[in-house]
Protein backbone atom coordinates (compact mmCIF):
# COMPACT_ATOMS: atom_id res chain seq x y z
CA UNK A 1 0.00 0.00 0.00
CA UNK A 2 1.17 3.45 -1.02
CA UNK A 3 2.07 5.36 2.13
CA UNK A 4 -0.19 8.20 0.23
CA UNK A 5 -3.28 6.27 1.11
CA UNK A 6 -2.07 5.02 4.86
CA UNK A 7 -4.78 7.06 7.81
CA UNK A 8 -2.38 9.46 8.48
CA UNK A 9 -2.13 10.46 5.22
CA UNK A 10 -5.73 10.25 4.00
CA UNK A 11 -6.29 12.30 7.24
CA UNK A 12 -4.22 15.26 5.92
CA UNK A 13 -5.81 15.49 2.31
CA UNK A 14 -8.98 15.36 4.44
CA UNK A 15 -7.81 18.47 6.62
CA UNK A 16 -6.66 20.42 3.16
CA UNK A 17 -10.07 19.82 1.46
CA UNK A 18 -12.21 20.39 4.44
CA UNK A 19 -10.48 24.04 4.20
CA UNK A 20 -10.33 24.53 0.73
CA UNK A 21 -13.04 22.65 -0.33
CA UNK A 22 -12.85 23.34 -4.16
CA UNK A 23 -8.77 23.23 -4.41
CA UNK A 24 -6.65 26.06 -5.02
CA UNK A 25 -3.39 27.71 -5.13
CA UNK A 26 -0.98 26.42 -2.07
CA UNK A 27 2.32 27.80 -1.30
CA UNK A 28 4.42 25.25 0.80
CA UNK A 29 6.95 26.43 2.84
CA UNK A 30 10.13 24.24 2.38
CA UNK A 31 13.16 24.71 3.89
CA UNK A 32 15.26 21.22 2.34
CA UNK A 33 14.56 19.28 5.49
CA UNK A 34 12.50 15.93 5.23
CA UNK A 35 9.49 17.33 6.66
CA UNK A 36 8.60 20.18 3.93
CA UNK A 37 9.91 17.75 1.27
CA UNK A 38 8.09 15.32 2.23
CA UNK A 39 4.57 17.98 1.97
CA UNK A 40 5.53 19.47 -1.20
CA UNK A 41 5.90 15.88 -2.62
CA UNK A 42 2.54 14.90 -0.69
CA UNK A 43 0.81 18.54 -2.06
CA UNK A 44 2.32 18.01 -5.59
CA UNK A 45 0.00 14.81 -5.97
CA UNK A 46 -2.98 16.09 -5.21
CA UNK A 47 -5.94 16.71 -7.46
CA UNK A 48 -7.24 20.03 -7.65
CA UNK A 49 -4.47 22.05 -6.03
CA UNK A 50 -1.38 24.00 -7.85
CA UNK A 51 1.84 24.23 -5.58
CA UNK A 52 4.68 26.63 -5.51
CA UNK A 53 7.50 26.61 -2.93
CA UNK A 54 8.58 29.25 -1.02
CA UNK A 55 12.42 28.77 0.64
CA UNK A 56 13.62 30.96 3.01
CA UNK A 57 16.93 31.66 4.03
CA UNK A 58 18.42 32.88 6.86
CA UNK A 59 21.95 33.53 5.98
CA UNK A 60 22.97 31.70 9.27
CA UNK A 61 25.14 28.66 8.15
CA UNK A 62 27.29 31.06 5.03
CA UNK A 63 27.33 28.50 2.13
CA UNK A 64 26.00 25.30 3.42
CA UNK A 65 22.61 27.56 4.06
CA UNK A 66 23.38 28.64 0.36
CA UNK A 67 23.69 25.02 -0.83
CA UNK A 68 20.11 24.17 0.81
CA UNK A 69 18.30 27.11 -1.12
CA UNK A 70 19.86 25.42 -4.60
CA UNK A 71 18.85 21.97 -3.66
CA UNK A 72 15.48 23.35 -3.64
CA UNK A 73 15.11 25.71 -6.57
CA UNK A 74 17.05 22.29 -8.58
CA UNK A 75 14.53 20.08 -7.27
CA UNK A 76 11.38 21.88 -8.34
CA UNK A 77 12.70 23.09 -11.75
CA UNK A 78 13.53 19.61 -12.30
CA UNK A 79 9.60 18.86 -11.53
CA UNK A 80 7.96 22.27 -12.95
CA UNK A 81 7.22 23.61 -9.94
CA UNK A 82 7.32 26.98 -9.19
CA UNK A 83 9.63 28.25 -6.63
CA UNK A 84 10.13 31.50 -4.87
CA UNK A 85 13.04 32.55 -2.61
CA UNK A 86 13.44 34.86 0.31
CA UNK A 87 16.54 35.85 2.24
CA UNK A 88 17.20 38.04 5.36
CA UNK A 89 19.72 38.80 7.89
CA UNK A 90 18.63 37.13 11.33
CA UNK A 91 21.36 37.84 13.26
CA UNK A 92 21.11 41.74 12.34
CA UNK A 93 17.33 40.89 13.58
CA UNK A 94 18.55 39.33 16.39
CA UNK A 95 20.54 42.21 17.90
CA UNK A 96 17.98 45.14 16.78
CA UNK A 97 15.08 43.65 18.01
CA UNK A 98 16.38 41.90 21.35
CA UNK A 99 15.39 38.45 20.01
CA UNK A 100 17.18 34.77 20.37
CA UNK A 101 18.08 34.14 16.90
CA UNK A 102 15.46 30.92 16.94
CA UNK A 103 12.83 33.83 17.47
CA UNK A 104 14.44 36.27 15.16
CA UNK A 105 14.57 34.05 12.30
CA UNK A 106 10.45 32.76 12.94
CA UNK A 107 9.83 36.17 12.71
CA UNK A 108 11.54 37.05 9.15
CA UNK A 109 10.60 33.56 7.69
CA UNK A 110 7.06 33.46 8.56
CA UNK A 111 6.98 37.62 7.47
CA UNK A 112 8.36 36.14 3.83
CA UNK A 113 6.10 33.47 3.85
CA UNK A 114 3.01 35.91 4.67
CA UNK A 115 3.79 38.24 2.10
CA UNK A 116 4.61 35.48 -0.39
CA UNK A 117 1.61 34.07 -0.18
CA UNK A 118 -0.76 37.12 -0.16
CA UNK A 119 -1.80 35.49 -3.60
CA UNK A 120 -2.99 32.38 -2.47
CA UNK A 121 -5.30 31.23 -0.66
CA UNK A 122 -3.27 29.21 1.98
CA UNK A 123 0.25 28.55 3.05
CA UNK A 124 1.23 25.60 4.52
CA UNK A 125 4.39 24.50 6.60
CA UNK A 126 5.35 21.03 7.99
CA UNK A 127 5.31 21.10 11.15
CA UNK A 128 4.28 17.48 12.70
CA UNK A 129 3.15 15.36 15.94
CA UNK A 130 6.71 15.68 17.59
CA UNK A 131 6.95 19.52 16.56
CA UNK A 132 3.61 20.13 18.12
CA UNK A 133 4.48 17.37 21.46
CA UNK A 134 7.59 19.35 21.72
CA UNK A 135 6.08 22.60 21.66
CA UNK A 136 3.76 21.64 24.31
CA UNK A 137 6.50 20.24 26.99
CA UNK A 138 8.45 23.69 26.45
CA UNK A 139 4.97 25.31 27.23
CA UNK A 140 4.82 22.86 30.13
CA UNK A 141 8.37 23.98 31.21
CA UNK A 142 7.52 27.85 31.12
CA UNK A 143 4.63 27.13 33.21
CA UNK A 144 2.12 29.10 30.75
CA UNK A 145 -1.02 26.93 31.27
CA UNK A 146 -0.66 26.50 27.26
CA UNK A 147 -1.27 22.85 26.58
CA UNK A 148 -3.11 23.80 22.88
CA UNK A 149 0.37 23.35 21.29
CA UNK A 150 0.71 24.30 17.74
CA UNK A 151 -2.74 25.39 15.45
CA UNK A 152 -3.58 23.87 12.80
CA UNK A 153 -4.48 26.43 11.39
CA UNK A 154 -3.89 30.07 12.14
CA UNK A 155 -5.37 32.73 9.21
CA UNK A 156 -4.01 31.43 5.78
CA UNK A 157 -1.54 29.54 7.60
CA UNK A 158 -2.40 25.47 7.61
CA UNK A 159 -0.63 22.38 9.08
CA UNK A 160 -1.80 19.22 7.77
CA UNK A 161 0.81 16.74 8.98
CA UNK A 162 0.27 17.80 12.79
CA UNK A 163 -0.76 14.47 13.28
CA UNK A 164 1.59 12.42 11.67
CA UNK A 165 4.26 11.14 13.36
CA UNK A 166 8.02 11.59 12.40
CA UNK A 167 8.77 8.07 11.67
CA UNK A 168 5.75 7.88 9.00
CA UNK A 169 7.41 10.83 7.05
CA UNK A 170 10.98 9.21 7.15
CA UNK A 171 9.16 6.21 5.79
CA UNK A 172 7.27 8.45 3.34
CA UNK A 173 10.53 9.96 2.05
CA UNK A 174 12.45 6.31 1.82
CA UNK A 175 9.22 4.95 -0.25
CA UNK A 176 8.80 7.49 -2.41
CA UNK A 177 12.67 8.86 -2.95
CA UNK A 178 12.84 12.00 -1.77
CA UNK A 179 15.68 13.25 -1.05
CA UNK A 180 16.28 16.36 1.42
CA UNK A 181 19.23 18.09 3.68
CA UNK A 182 20.41 18.21 6.92
CA UNK A 183 20.44 21.38 9.32
CA UNK A 184 23.64 20.38 11.28
CA UNK A 185 22.44 23.21 14.22
CA UNK A 186 19.41 20.73 14.64
CA UNK A 187 22.00 18.15 16.13
CA UNK A 188 23.08 20.75 18.73
CA UNK A 189 21.31 20.37 22.15
CA UNK A 190 22.30 24.64 22.66
CA UNK A 191 18.72 25.35 21.62
CA UNK A 192 15.91 23.46 24.38
CA UNK A 193 13.91 22.33 21.74
CA UNK A 194 16.62 20.31 20.47
CA UNK A 195 17.38 18.67 24.11
CA UNK A 196 13.49 17.76 24.46
CA UNK A 197 13.66 16.16 20.82
CA UNK A 198 17.13 14.16 21.41
CA UNK A 199 17.01 13.55 25.14
CA UNK A 200 13.48 13.93 26.25
CA UNK A 201 10.83 12.28 23.68
CA UNK A 202 13.09 9.30 23.08
CA UNK A 203 12.20 8.63 26.57
CA UNK A 204 8.75 9.04 26.63
CA UNK A 205 8.58 6.93 23.55
CA UNK A 206 10.03 4.04 25.58
CA UNK A 207 7.27 4.29 27.92
CA UNK A 208 4.50 4.52 25.01
CA UNK A 209 5.32 4.45 21.56
CA UNK A 210 2.65 6.99 20.80
CA UNK A 211 3.78 9.37 23.05
CA UNK A 212 3.92 12.17 20.15
CA UNK A 213 0.80 11.20 18.72
CA UNK A 214 -1.09 11.23 21.99
CA UNK A 215 0.40 14.54 23.28
CA UNK A 216 -0.27 16.12 19.84
CA UNK A 217 -3.77 14.72 20.38
CA UNK A 218 -4.36 16.29 24.23
CA UNK A 219 -2.64 19.38 22.58
CA UNK A 220 -6.04 19.23 19.91
CA UNK A 221 -8.49 18.66 22.64
CA UNK A 222 -7.35 21.71 24.80
CA UNK A 223 -6.93 23.84 21.68
CA UNK A 224 -11.02 23.22 21.71
CA UNK A 225 -11.63 23.62 25.16
CA UNK A 226 -9.20 26.57 25.39
CA UNK A 227 -11.07 28.44 22.80
CA UNK A 228 -14.19 28.36 25.23
CA UNK A 229 -12.52 29.85 28.04
CA UNK A 230 -10.41 32.17 25.94
CA UNK A 231 -13.71 33.67 25.20
CA UNK A 232 -15.09 33.72 28.42
CA UNK A 233 -11.23 35.29 29.43
CA UNK A 234 -11.75 37.70 26.80
CA UNK A 235 -15.28 39.20 27.98
CA UNK A 236 -13.89 39.25 31.91
CA UNK A 237 -10.70 41.39 30.52
CA UNK A 238 -12.82 43.34 28.74
CA UNK A 239 -15.23 44.26 31.74
CA UNK A 240 -11.49 46.20 32.86
CA UNK A 241 -12.49 45.95 36.41
CA UNK A 242 -10.41 44.66 39.08
CA UNK A 243 -13.74 43.13 40.84
CA UNK A 244 -14.36 40.85 37.66
CA UNK A 245 -11.14 39.42 37.63
CA UNK A 246 -11.02 38.77 41.06
CA UNK A 247 -14.32 36.81 41.51
CA UNK A 248 -13.74 35.06 37.77
CA UNK A 249 -12.99 31.27 38.17
CA UNK A 250 -9.94 30.57 38.24
CA UNK A 251 -9.33 29.07 34.88
CA UNK A 252 -11.08 32.02 33.40
CA UNK A 253 -9.21 34.61 35.42
CA UNK A 254 -5.63 33.30 34.76
CA UNK A 255 -6.46 33.45 30.44
CA UNK A 256 -7.87 37.26 31.60
CA UNK A 257 -4.33 38.16 33.44
CA UNK A 258 -2.31 36.93 30.82
CA UNK A 259 -4.64 38.37 27.99
CA UNK A 260 -4.41 41.91 29.85
CA UNK A 261 -0.68 41.77 30.17
CA UNK A 262 0.13 40.38 26.55
CA UNK A 263 -1.98 43.03 24.97
CA UNK A 264 -0.25 45.43 26.35
CA UNK A 265 3.46 43.79 26.25
CA UNK A 266 2.73 43.14 22.13
CA UNK A 267 2.98 39.47 22.56
CA UNK A 268 2.98 36.65 25.77
CA UNK A 269 6.44 35.99 25.46
CA UNK A 270 7.93 35.62 28.32
CA UNK A 271 5.06 36.46 30.58
CA UNK A 272 3.84 33.34 32.64
CA UNK A 273 1.83 32.25 35.32
CA UNK A 274 4.00 33.54 38.21
CA UNK A 275 3.01 37.09 36.08
CA UNK A 276 -0.80 35.91 35.63
CA UNK A 277 -0.98 35.41 39.65
CA UNK A 278 0.57 38.71 40.37
CA UNK A 279 -2.06 40.69 38.30
CA UNK A 280 -4.63 38.58 40.19
CA UNK A 281 -3.56 39.39 43.57
CA UNK A 282 -3.86 42.97 42.30
CA UNK A 283 -6.80 42.71 41.34
CA UNK A 284 -8.04 40.72 44.97
CA UNK A 285 -6.13 43.11 47.23
CA UNK A 286 -8.09 46.21 45.10
CA UNK A 287 -5.37 48.10 45.37
CA UNK A 288 -1.81 48.87 45.08
CA UNK A 289 0.76 48.52 42.35
CA UNK A 290 2.33 45.69 40.17
CA UNK A 291 5.31 45.74 37.31
CA UNK A 292 5.95 42.92 34.92
CA UNK A 293 8.42 42.18 31.81
CA UNK A 294 8.98 44.80 28.82
CA UNK A 295 8.28 47.42 31.33
CA UNK A 296 4.15 47.24 32.12
CA UNK A 297 3.19 48.19 34.95
CA UNK A 298 -0.66 48.09 36.86
CA UNK A 299 -2.63 49.57 39.15
CA UNK A 300 -6.13 49.62 40.60
CA UNK A 301 -8.00 52.93 41.01
CA UNK A 302 -10.15 54.60 43.24
CA UNK A 303 -13.25 53.15 41.28
CA UNK A 304 -11.86 50.14 41.18
CA UNK A 305 -10.37 50.04 37.35
CA UNK A 306 -7.48 47.83 36.72
CA UNK A 307 -5.02 50.30 35.03
CA UNK A 308 -2.10 48.61 32.99
CA UNK A 309 0.13 50.74 30.86
CA UNK A 310 3.78 50.26 29.18
CA UNK A 311 6.38 52.58 30.58
CA UNK A 312 8.11 53.90 27.62
CA UNK A 313 11.81 54.98 27.55
CA UNK A 314 11.80 58.21 29.41
CA UNK A 315 14.32 61.09 27.00
CA UNK A 316 17.75 62.08 27.62
CA UNK A 317 18.11 64.59 30.52
CA UNK A 318 19.34 68.00 28.91
CA UNK A 319 20.31 71.25 30.13
CA UNK A 320 18.58 74.38 29.86
CA UNK A 321 19.60 78.33 30.54
CA UNK A 322 17.50 80.76 30.85
CA UNK A 323 16.65 82.27 27.45
CA UNK A 324 16.51 78.70 25.74
CA UNK A 325 13.46 76.32 24.90
CA UNK A 326 14.12 72.89 25.27
CA UNK A 327 11.74 69.65 23.75
CA UNK A 328 11.35 66.84 26.76
CA UNK A 329 9.29 63.85 24.88
CA UNK A 330 5.74 66.05 24.06
CA UNK A 331 6.93 68.64 26.55
CA UNK A 332 8.30 71.81 25.99
CA UNK A 333 10.04 73.67 28.68
CA UNK A 334 10.82 77.74 27.95
CA UNK A 335 13.03 79.42 30.27
CA UNK A 336 13.25 83.35 30.58
CA UNK A 337 13.76 86.45 31.83
CA UNK A 338 10.55 87.62 31.20
CA UNK A 339 7.21 86.67 32.36
CA UNK A 340 5.79 83.99 30.14
CA UNK A 341 3.19 83.26 32.30
CA UNK A 342 4.25 79.95 33.78
CA UNK A 343 5.93 79.43 37.33
CA UNK A 344 7.99 82.38 39.01
CA UNK A 345 11.28 81.19 40.44
CA UNK A 346 14.46 82.23 41.88
CA UNK A 347 17.76 80.97 41.01
CA UNK A 348 21.75 81.79 41.73
CA UNK A 349 23.33 83.75 38.71
CA UNK A 350 26.01 80.71 37.85
CA UNK A 351 24.07 77.34 38.15
CA UNK A 352 23.93 73.98 36.28
CA UNK A 353 20.11 73.43 35.11
CA UNK A 354 18.99 70.11 33.85
CA UNK A 355 15.53 68.48 32.19
CA UNK A 356 15.30 65.23 33.84
CA UNK A 357 12.26 62.34 34.54
CA UNK A 358 11.53 61.98 38.20
CA UNK A 359 13.66 59.53 40.53
CA UNK A 360 12.17 57.14 42.73
CA UNK A 361 11.71 58.47 46.46
CA UNK A 362 11.93 62.08 45.71
CA UNK A 363 9.24 64.80 47.06
CA UNK A 364 9.60 68.45 46.80
CA UNK A 365 8.23 71.02 49.54
CA UNK A 366 5.38 72.89 47.63
CA UNK A 367 4.56 77.01 49.03
CA UNK A 368 2.16 77.33 51.41
CA UNK A 369 2.86 72.89 52.49
CA UNK A 370 3.38 72.16 55.89
CA UNK A 371 6.71 69.90 54.65
CA UNK A 372 8.00 67.76 52.02
CA UNK A 373 6.07 65.29 50.31
CA UNK A 374 7.17 62.95 47.49
CA UNK A 375 6.30 63.03 44.38
CA UNK A 376 3.96 59.82 44.20
CA UNK A 377 1.49 61.84 46.57
CA UNK A 378 1.84 64.62 45.18
CA UNK A 379 0.18 63.33 41.59
CA UNK A 380 -2.16 61.24 43.34
CA UNK A 381 -3.36 64.11 44.99
CA UNK A 382 -3.74 65.60 40.99
CA UNK A 383 -5.02 62.77 39.91
CA UNK A 384 -2.36 61.85 37.71
CA UNK A 385 -1.50 58.03 36.76
CA UNK A 386 2.05 56.64 37.56
CA UNK A 387 2.58 56.84 33.84
CA UNK A 388 1.67 60.62 33.53
CA UNK A 389 3.53 61.11 36.53
CA UNK A 390 6.60 59.21 35.16
CA UNK A 391 6.49 61.32 32.31
CA UNK A 392 6.83 64.45 33.99
CA UNK A 393 9.80 67.00 33.03
CA UNK A 394 11.37 67.81 35.93
CA UNK A 395 14.18 71.14 36.33
CA UNK A 396 16.73 70.36 38.09
CA UNK A 397 19.64 72.42 39.59
CA UNK A 398 22.38 69.77 40.19
CA UNK A 399 20.82 66.92 42.44
CA UNK A 400 17.61 69.38 43.21
CA UNK A 401 14.37 69.46 41.52
CA UNK A 402 13.37 72.75 41.14
CA UNK A 403 9.92 72.82 39.60
CA UNK A 404 8.18 70.13 37.80
CA UNK A 405 4.92 69.80 35.26
CA UNK A 406 1.76 70.05 36.42
CA UNK A 407 3.11 70.11 39.89
CA UNK A 408 4.89 73.04 41.13
CA UNK A 409 7.75 75.00 42.75
CA UNK A 410 10.48 74.03 45.26
CA UNK A 411 9.62 76.09 48.06
CA UNK A 412 13.13 76.70 48.20
CA UNK A 413 13.28 78.24 45.10
CA UNK A 414 10.06 80.59 45.14
CA UNK A 415 10.92 84.59 44.46
CA UNK A 416 12.46 86.23 46.89
CA UNK A 417 12.54 90.33 46.60
CA UNK A 418 16.21 90.81 46.49
CA UNK A 419 17.31 87.68 44.06
CA UNK A 420 16.86 87.55 40.35
CA UNK A 421 13.99 86.17 39.46
CA UNK A 422 13.16 84.31 36.23
CA UNK A 423 9.88 82.00 34.57
CA UNK A 424 9.61 78.26 33.41
CA UNK A 425 6.72 77.38 31.61
CA UNK A 426 5.67 73.72 30.53
CA UNK A 427 3.98 73.19 27.23
CA UNK A 428 2.46 69.47 26.32
CA UNK A 429 1.88 69.11 22.71
CA UNK A 430 1.54 72.74 22.87
CA UNK A 431 -0.93 73.35 26.06
CA UNK A 432 0.37 75.18 28.61
CA UNK A 433 -0.37 73.27 32.28
CA UNK A 434 -0.61 76.12 35.63
CA UNK A 435 -0.32 79.09 34.01
CA UNK A 436 0.13 81.96 36.43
Amino acid sequence: MAMTNTTEFKAAETFLRSRLPRGGKLLCAVSGGLDSMCLLHFCAGLTGFTVTAAHFNHRLRGQAADADQRFVEDWCRERGIPCIVGSGDTRERATEWGESLEEAARHLRYGFLEQAGASYDAILTAHHAADNAETVLLNLLRGTGNLKGIPAQRGKILRPFLQIEKETLVAYAAENNIPHVEDETNQSDEAARNVLRHHVLPVLKELNPKAEVNISRAAAIAAEETEVLEDLARRTAEQGTARALAEAPRAVASRAALMLLGDMAGGRKDLTARHAESLLALARAGRGEAHFPKGVHARVDREGRLILWRQEKAPEEQSIAPGQNVKWGDWEVLLTQENNGGFAICLPEETDLRITHWRSGEGMTLPGSRGERSIKRLCADLGLSPRERDALPVLRMGEVPVAAARVGINMEFAPKADQNTVYIKFLYKGEAYHEK
